[in-house]
């Protein structure tokens, strides 16, 4: 019984979190009843199985189950001390757990196990909550539904509204669920899947009736045409990183940027600026986009030195009203204010920034505020948005429970919020570089002249949330231009620069043609001097300091034969390490060097038949090469890109976070190249 229960369960929770108008991610909960052996006794015992806390429907494994005795649970009826203490209930859960318990029971947990149902759902549909939010939305529940929907007053999530639903559910046997005022709906069923079906059915008669009944365009005419295209995407990437640094002044932040039609047309309309201002409604839409968001009040083609200027006062205002709404609704023994920056900000004919602590927090924050505006439209259409009431939000956000689910969350790790560009990020140091920047936290930009090579590393990565492959020529302005724009677009800004790509062509000096100095000055020197260029004009945009590593060479400082152009070139670098160190120190930017040598295990310069020329040159075997230049190094190690993207770490990381204008050398001891 137990295996058929966990796994009807499970294939439900996919079935409905796949789609996004069923709930949004990580929202709602499913459970269902069952019997099992008990260990202890051998006899048989009812349980439950329900989504514990911080899970996804959509992506549910039996470890995210908590799993509870449901008579015990049931028991808790007799000691549970009214809705002034009932935070004290969610302690008591664990007192009813089988066995381990499987994941922490959420804050729902009593809804599932007190419904007298085998089988229940509880969910966020846009459609649902637009009812649940709608002026006269009981009396809307009946118009809808019949009696076969009933309508349950807005109450705290809790062992009290479980407690309500089920006396509901008592006393109205042909009742297939509720809607929940403020929040959104609960339905059950004998089997799971006529809960399904229950859930599905409530959902699509919402969806029905607001298209069948509802008034046209909700929010009002249009004002403002979204820009164009690509006018909307360079507006949105020359304002993203002074937004992410405004939106980081509490705590620094990693940025999301939407433009989708649903955004763009409520952002063109009318009523966008009452609506916004009476927040989101359904906790899990608020606890992600915060009370309510910043919204830009000039038009779209407003000029860009203004926008600059109205978004610093919008933003000081903000925090002031944050502030404020903190002051009003906090008690004695309220948490600490966590910080009055927007967590979404909308730009009228640009789109929506959304922020987060990782890209993946800011990208969902975004999509909730999109689920927030269907549900606003929704509910216009019907009658009027109505959202819960300040206080209610600030209950919410300031809980003592979700202050301890914040306390549970591990450590961040090192470069988390940090955005890293690698260039020559395709293979070699580049490659080791950008593994392990995102092994420490950072989003990495893997950005290579080798398209293939780069999406592979970034594949490798992970998801968007976490890297991005660009195409990049480090000799081309423009090229360099539109890779950091895609950056800037897909997190916020740039953090973090690693100027890794390299070329090198070993020849005497009369060897050496002009287009050979040229072509190695031009991807080294002239593309390390173009990298930071326009990755500065980001930071300083960002206010929020920043770190530029030079990957230079022993050869900066030791004199080689037969490497002239590549040895000037690595020169030059190392140089404009100490120049930019000098020039951008005011604004927070760090810039430092690091001197590898005989890394060839990995690298593209050696397998482009530099390698096998320095072979020749020193009359080793090409395969011995990294062996020899171990032997020739005061360690005798050979050194691998992983040694150099542990010394990219240690600069960024945190440790040595006054440390500006160094060069660190990587080459397992060159006394010859030792710094002077």
């Amino acid at each position: 019984m137990t295996g058929t229960t966990v796994t009807e369960l499970l294939r439900r929770a996919h079935a409905l979190g796949a789609d996004p108008r069923n709930t949004n991610y990580a929202g709602g909960n499913a459970s269902a009843k069952g019997t099992a052996t008990d260990p202890v006794t051998g006899d048989d015992v009812e349980l439950m199985w329900v989504k514990g806390s911080g899970g996804d429907l959509g992506t549910l494994t039996e470890a995210g189950l908590a799993v509870l005795r449901l008579a015990t649970l049931r028991s808790l009826t007799r000691v549970y001390p009214g809705p002034e203490r009932e935070d004290e209930m969610v302690a008591a859960f664990d007192h009813c757990a089988f066995g381990k318990g499987g994941a922490a029971p959420s804050i729902d947990t009593a809804m599932h196990g007190l419904v007298d149902a085998a089988h229940v759902d509880h969910l966020h549909p846009d459609a649902g909550i637009a009812v649940a939010t709608a002026d006269g939305g009981e009396e809307l529940t009946r118009r809808i539904f019949g009696g076969r929907v009933l309508w349950v007053p807005w109450r705290r999530p809790g062992f009290q509204l479980g407690l309500d639903i089920a006396a509901l559910k008592d006393a109205n046997p042909g009742a297939i669920g509720v809607i929940l005022g403020g929040h959104g709906i609960t339905a059950w069923g004998d089997t799971g899947e006529e809960c399904e079906a229950r859930s599905l059915e409530i959902i699509r008669t919402a969806e029905r009736y607001i298209a069948e009944h509802g008034r046209p365009e909700p929010f009002g005419p249009v004002l403002h045409r979204p820009l164009p295209e690509r006018e909307r995407a360079e507006r949105a990437a020359t304002l993203f990183p002074l937004v992410r640094g405004l939106c980081s002044t509490d705590a620094r932040q990693v940025g999301h940027y939407t433009a989708t039609p649903e955004v763009l047309d409520f952002l063109s309309r009318a009523e966008h600026p009452r609506l916004a201002a009476l927040g989101t409604s359904c906790p899990d839409h608020f606890l992600r986009t915060k009370v309510a968001p910043l919204v830009l009040d000039l038009p779209p083609d407003t000029p860009l030195a203004d926008v600059v200027t109205r978004l610093r006062e919008l933003h000081a205002a903000y925090r002031e009203d944050y502030r404020a709404y903190y002051e009003r609704h906090a008690g004695p023994g309220s948490p600490a204010m966590r910080g009055a920056d927007p967590a979404i900000v909308l730009l009228p004919g640009v789109g929506m920034f959304s922020f987060g602590k990782d890209k993946q927090t800011a990208r969902v924050a975004g999509e909730f505020y999109v689920n927030a505006i269907n549900v606003m439209r929704g509910a216009e259409a019907l009658s009027g948005y109505r959202p819960i009431e300040e206080s209610e939000k600030f209950r919410i956000e300031y809980w003592e429970l979700e202050e301890a689910k914040l306390r549970r969350l591990p450590k961040p790790r090192p470069l988390a919020t940090r955005v890293a560009f690698v260039t020559g990020g395709g293979s070699g140091i580049g490659a080791a570089t950008a593994r392990r920047l995102a092994a420490e936290g950072a989003c990495v930009v893997v950005a290579d002249r080798d398209l293939g090579s780069a999406e592979k590393v970034a594949a490798e990565l992970g998801t968007a949330d976490v890297a991005l492959a660009v195409e990049v020529d480090v000799t081309s302005e423009e090229r360099i231009t539109e890779a950091l724009r895609r950056a800037v677009l897909a997190y916020g800004g740039v953090d973090l620069v690693v100027n890794n790509a390299g070329l090198s062509l070993s020849r005497s000096l009369l060897e050496t043609t002009a287009a050979d100095w040229d072509l190695q000055h031009d991807v080294m020197a002239r593309g390390s001097f173009l990298v930071s260029r326009e990755a500065a004009r980001v930071m300083m945009d960002q206010a929020m300091g920043g770190d530029l590593v030079y990957i230079s060479s022993k050869n900066s400082v030791f004199a080689g034969p037969n490497n002239v152009a590549y040895g000037a070139a690595k020169a030059d670098q190392a140089h404009q390490v100490r120049l930019l160190a000098a020039e951008l120190g005011p604004y927070g930017i760090r810039v430092n060097g690091i001197n590898p040598d005989g890394v060839v295990r990995g690298s593209g310069i050696f397998a482009s038949g530099w390698g096998a020329n320095r072979a020749a040159v020193y009359g080793v075997p090409e395969e011995r090469l990294g062996e020899f230049y171990a032997q020739r190094t005061l360690l005798k190690r050979e050194v691998l890109p992983e040694h150099i993207a542990a010394a990219v770490f240690a600069l960024t990381g945190g440790d040595l976070s006054l440390t500006t204008g160094l060069h660190i050398p990587v080459d397992a001891g060159v006394a010859a190249a030792f710094l002077r």
